[in-house]
């Protein structure tokens, strides 16, 4: 499932699919465990960081695919966006006019469709939902892992949310707390989608509440204005301006919140406007672009997380280190203790002073005060220098070796080197013929024997430009016209790369013209993977 093991790759129906465990972020997520292991978690063990921060991070939680969390209130069309991503529906789920999903649902990868509940989730150790027991039975009963197989998810894991509801009668029913949960889901969480429905851009006092936890993790925010074509052009621009004013008095941050205008449905309803099709087709395919680059970006994420954790699982063992220095070794303990806790502010700036500190790099002293109070200060453990020095190292030269490691993305090409044999001019005669039906459909494309090939070429981002791909296509013996032509079809994102589903089509493509047969002016819609992003 998320462990790397032979076993699991090989079962895959994808198989040779790049995927989050087998590229090349595979070895920067092993040297991110390791680091973390072996210099940041004993650290965190010594102090007690888990009763003031969050429990130690297990390899699952490290390993976690890319999580894309979805919030948005009741009948926004979540569900429906997960399902047109899928290409398909997912077990367990609910879709309605009225509030219909009523639990956190994890939707996975699994060779087969499978339910599984909440409690056996947040045991199971493969799974990265262990963090969760903290929410005790009543959230667990509304917390579910749906798995099916989908391509798409073999790259992330999407979480669906409750629908939000206005009043508190609803958030007192849902027996926990629901921000807690949702802030979370938004700190292991790579992308957040807040869904607003083009009818419906209300903001009550939950989903307000909701926003508010999202607080420091600003830069994985993207808001999707959904259902964009059940609205006139005219209508439209007033929603949207109705969407930001709205936005901005919840959302304190300078930075406006990249808005995407969507229409996300699996059937498009008949009662559709199409004054702004272009528009919403551009915006909706940035949005799967984000979608689409989410597993490089979730990578350096999980380092840059470390970093952090790093920073703060540091600071947090200067706080209780002075603390327990601070402490008298005889008499006048809890008087001593008292006044520590009222004067938390000071210590803090004691601490800052003396180690040359941010004041960024301390967390809120009335959080920490809180949870302070639950603990005899006594017994703390005394400063370990070695342990402070660990995490230095860590910091200093391993976090910024594994950055260096990161593979460069593949540069943007101009339109006159997307195709390498548009300047190429040997041109051979080609007879036409006809092929079986059957062969114009892409479970008729032999991926995995066309899959050695193509990781032979070195992939990166699971990709191959046009010059890499050249002289396998070459060697086909086919005119450029006709190499041209092969690429023009297969390279249907016109980007000039090929992913590992672009260069099965092509050597397709190019077994039909070697057998005679004339090549179709666009590529038939059967003969694409029927995925999204």
């Amino acid at each position: 499932m998320l462990k790397k093991n032979s076993k699991s790759r090989g079962s895959s129906p994808r198989e040779g699919y790049p995927t989050w465990e087998d590229d090349e972020y595979g070895q920067i997520i092993d040297d991110v465990k390791r680091i973390y292991k072996s210099k940041i978690k004993p650290l965190e063990v010594t102090y007690n960081f888990e009763g003031f921060h969050s429990s130690p991070l297990t390899e699952a939680d490290i390993e976690a695919k890319p999580i894309v969390l979805l919030i948005g209130q009741y009948s926004t069309g979540k569900t429906t966006f997960i399902n047109y991503l899928l290409d398909k529906s997912y077990p367990g789920e609910h879709i309605g006019v009225e509030p219909t999903t009523d639990r956190f649902v994890a939707v996975m990868n699994s060779d087969e469709d499978r339910v599984i509940p909440g409690n056996a989730a947040a045991v199971n150790q493969q799974l990265p939902f262990q963090g969760l027991n903290r929410f005790g039975q009543a959230f667990l009963s509304r917390f579910q892992v749906s798995q099916t197989n989908s391509p798409v998810l073999e790259n992330m894991t999407i979480i669906d949310t409750p629908g939000i509801l206005a009043g508190d009668k609803q958030r007192i029913e849902r027996g926990y707390d629901y921000t807690e949960v949702i802030d979370w889901f938004a700190q292991r969480a790579d992308l957040i989608l807040i869904l607003f429905d083009s009818h419906k851009l209300d903001i009550s006092n939950e989903f307000k509440l909701a926003i508010h936890s999202l607080r420091g993790q600003e830069e994985k925010i993207r808001v999707v204005l959904n259902k964009s074509d059940m609205v006139s052009q005219q209508q439209l621009m007033r929603v949207y301006g109705a969407m930001m004013w709205s936005l901005g008095k919840v959302v304190s941050t300078p930075e406006v919140m990249r808005v995407y205008l969507g229409s996300f449905w699996t059937e498009k309803p008949p009662n559709c406007f199409e004054d702004c099709r272009e528009l919403i087709e551009a915006e909706s395919k940035d949005l799967l672009k984000d979608l689409k680059n989410l597993r490089r970006n979730a990578a350096i994420r999980k380092v840059n997380d470390i970093v952090k954790r790093a920073k703060l699982a540091r600071v947090h063992a200067l706080i209780i280190g002075h603390l327990k220095k601070e402490m008298p070794s005889m008499f006048g303990k809890k008087k001593k203790s008292a006044k520590l806790l009222e004067n938390l502010d000071v210590e803090f700036q004691k601490i800052q002073q003396r180690h040359h500190l941010p004041s960024g790099d301390f967390p809120n002293p009335e959080r920490f005060k809180q949870n302070l109070a639950l603990y005899d200060m006594d017994k703390f453990k005394n400063l370990k220098e070695e342990l402070l020095a660990k995490v230095d190292d860590a910091l200093a030269n391993d976090l910024p070796g594994v950055m260096s490691k990161f593979p460069t993305g593949n540069p943007e090409l101009a339109e006159s080197q997307r195709n390498p044999f548009d300047h190429d001019d040997q041109p051979r005669p080609v007879t036409n013929g006809e092929l079986p039906a059957t062969f114009w459909n892409f479970s008729s494309v032999d991926k995995n024997s066309y899959n050695p090939m193509f990781q032979s070429l070195h992939p990166r981002d699971g990709k191959v430009s046009g010059a890499g791909v050249k002289p396998i296509l070459m060697d086909s013996g086919l005119s450029n016209d006709d190499l041209a032509k092969v690429w023009r079809l297969a390279d249907w994102d016109a980007d000039g790369y090929m992913d590992l589903d672009q260069f099965s089509v092509a050597m397709h493509l190019i077994k039909a013209a070697q057998q005679g047969a004339s090549l179709p002016e666009k590529l038939p819609n059967s003969l694409m993977p029927s995925r999204k992003i």
